[in-house]
């Protein structure tokens, strides 16, 4: 297995004294997805659970309809590059394939040509879905505390999923923080896990694409440390989605599903 994080000796200013230490830093590779023999994407994304965020991307990138269609990810013939073969009765759409499906790690959003070709046409969310707010404040402890890359580096995005109680069920980091969604969504999914009753927390900001992400793999909520863009919130709205952003107890904003935020 790779590793998630790298050591180097560094110089470290301290006022007017420098001295040499040993920093942690997050790794980052390229990893090449190719579906039966076509190469698809090159997602730059910190080593570990590969199979998850290929599984995650496929959902998320509509390439796939359910992990079923999926015969199996190998990532073994060769180092960072994922080779995915799909059922005999699958076949690829190539058209779907016609935008630039390369995802940096800053940007997972580039090259594509516009709203209407991303939104998978998924349909409004329509669940159940509640939590309190005494739970959605207990969430940012539970993630930083989970957070064990992030501890040693600094330089993770993280993303989980939890239960309507509150309860983690899994936890991804990634310097990439749609590589880290994918990560989750991909795990849920073979876990055939129920994503209409979870919640997808992300680290910092949240983004377009990860509101985008959520509602085709079905997740009502999307929660985040830090603020939302004005797309991000135009999407979870349009989508029946609720969008909480800037989660910083004692407090937080509801930008759009506040019905499933109760007191």
């Amino acid at each position: 297995m790779r590793e998630e994080s790298s050591e180097y000796q560094i110089t470290k200013q301290l006022g007017d004294e420098r001295q040499r230490v040993t920093d942690c830093v997050a790794s980052e590779e390229p990893l090449q997805i190719t579906v039966d023999g076509t190469p698809v994407a090159v997602v730059m994304r910190t080593p570990g659970h590969d199979e998850d965020l290929v599984k995650g991307f496929l959902l998320t990138e509509g390439l796939v309809n359910s992990l079923d269609e999926v015969l199996r990810v190998d990532l073994e013939i060769k180092q960072n590059h994922a080779l995915v073969f799909l059922a005999d009765d699958v076949v690829l759409d190539h058209q779907s394939l016609s935008r630039n499906l390369y995802s940096a790690s800053s940007c997972g959003i580039c090259g594509k040509a516009s709203i209407e070709a991303i939104q998978q046409n998924a349909p409004p969310i329509e669940s159940g879905f509640m939590m309190p707010v005494k739970t959605v404040m207990g969430l940012p402890d539970t993630l930083r505390a989970e957070q064990e890359v992030f501890a040693n580096t600094g330089g993770l995005h993280a993303a989980a999923l939890f239960s309507e109680d509150g309860k983690l069920l899994v936890l991804r980091e990634d310097v990439g923080r749609h590589n880290a969604v994918d990560k989750v969504i991909g795990w849920a999914a073979k876990e055939k896990i129920d994503r209409a009753d979870t919640l997808l927390q992300v680290s910092g900001r949240v983004s377009f694409e990860v509101v985008q992400k959520a509602l085709v793999a079905r997740i009502p909520v999307v929660s985040a440390i830090s603020a939302p863009s004005s797309l991000a919130v135009d999407f979870a709205r349009e989508s029946g989605q609720t969008l909480i952003g800037f989660l910083r107890p004692p407090k937080f904003n509801i930008y759009s599903g506040d019905e499933r935020i109760t007191d």
